[in-house]
C-alpha cells in the first residue's frame, strides 16, 4: 500500500486580512507553530519536483514521514514572514508565483478587497531560490486556465514558465493551477510545455500513485490550529489519491465559462506576449 503524503497548501502568511480573505491568510505565529510541529514530529519536507521524481520509482525513494509545503500566488509576505521560519527549521518548500504580477499587487483579489496586497519582487524571488526554495509558476495573470481557449491557456502556461526561468536562471519544472482548476486540455498543454508536475487542490492526501499532473493538496486555512493541523497531516477524514474530478466540478466549469467571471484577464495570445515582454524587460 502506498504511503499517504500530505501536500500542504498555504497562501498568505500575514497579520492582517480582509474578512473575505481571512480564510486564506495564516498568522505568522500560527505558521511558525505549524512548522515547529513538523519538526518535533519528525516530518521531512521535500519539494513538489522531488515528490514527482519519486512517483516514477516507488516509496523507497521517499524520506521518513515526507511532507510537501507549498505556497500559492507569490505574496511579498512569503519573503518577510514564511522564509525566515522555513530557514530556521531547515525546511524546503515549493512557491508558486504569478509571474505577470511580480513587483505589483494582487489585482485578481479585488472582490475579496485584497487587490492591493503586495507581491514579491524579482530580487526577492532570486534570494528565495538561493535559500533552497523551489519556485514554480501559478500562471501569468492568475486566471482559471480551464475557462480559457486552448491558445490563451497555452500562452499563460508557457509565458509564465519562460519568464520565471529567465529571471531565476534555472529550469522551472512545476506549476500550480490557479484555484486548482484544470481540464484534460490544460493537462495536455502543461505536459507539452515541459513541466514534470502540476498541483491541483482536491483537499486529499497525495501518494506516489497520484497523478503527478494533478497532485492532491490540502488547504491550510487561517483558523487551522495545532490539533486541526495534526489531523490534516494524518489524513483524518481525507481521501487518498488518486482522486478523480467530481461531476459537480465539471458542472461548475461550465458555469464559470458561461458567466465570464474574469473580465479583466488578457483575452489574446498577443496580450499575454506583451505582458511577458514587459515583465522580462524586453
Amino acid at each position: 500500500m502506498s504511503v499517504a503524503i500530505p501536500i500542504l497548501l498555504y497562501h498568505s502568511i500575514s497579520k492582517s486580512a480582509s474578512a473575505r480573505f481571512r480564510e486564506w491568510s495564516v498568522r505568522p505565529e500560527l505558521f511558525a507553530t505549524h512548522m515547529q510541529y513538523l519538526q518535533r514530529h519528525g516530518y521531512t519536507p521535500i519539494t513538489v519536483t522531488q515528490l514527482a521524481a519519486a512517483m516514477s520509482k516507488d516509496d523507497r525513494c521517499l524520506p521518513d514521514r515526507p511532507v510537501v509545503i507549498t505556497f500559492d500566488d507569490g505574496f511579498a509576505d512569503f519573503y518577510t514572514e514564511a522564509l525566515p521560519v522555513l530557514k530556521d527549521c531547515g525546511f524546503t518548500a515549493t512557491l508558486f508565483i504569478v509571474t505577470g504580477l511580480v513587483g505589483s499587487t494582487s489585482r485578481w483579489l479585488l472582490r475579496e478587497r485584497e487587490g492591493n496586497r503586495l507581491m514579491l519582487s524579482w530580487d526577492q524571488i532570486v534570494t528565495i531560490v538561493s535559500s533552497g526554495i523551489e519556485c514554480g509558476t501559478h500562471g501569468h495573470t492568475h486566471v482559471q486556465l480551464d475557462t480559457l481557449s486552448p491558445a490563451v491557456a497555452n500562452a499563460e502556461i508557457t509565458c509564465s514558465k519562460a519568464v520565471l526561468e529567465d529571471k531565476i536562471g534555472r529550469e522551472v519544472s512545476t506549476i500550480a493551477y490557479p484555484n486548482g482548476y484544470h481540464s484534460s486540455t490544460v493537462l495536455r498543454l502543461v505536459k507539452q510545455a515541459g513541466y514534470s508536475s502540476a498541483c491541483a487542490v482536491k483537499n486529499a492526501m497525495s501518494a506516489v500513485t497520484d497523478d503527478r499532473f494533478a497532485l492532491s493538496r490540502i488547504i491550510v486555512s487561517g483558523d487551522t490550529g495545532v490539533q486541526e493541523f495534526a489531523a490534516l497531516l494524518s489524513g483524518q477524514g481525507l481521501r487518498v489519491a488518486p482522486v478523480r474530478e467530481r461531476i459537480t466540478t465539471k458542472g461548475w466549469r461550465f458555469v464559470r465559462r458561461s458567466a465570464g467571471f474574469f473580465t479583466q484577464r488578457p483575452r489574446t495570445v498577443d496580450q499575454l506576449e506583451a505582458l511577458r515582454n514587459e515583465r522580462s524587460g524586453k
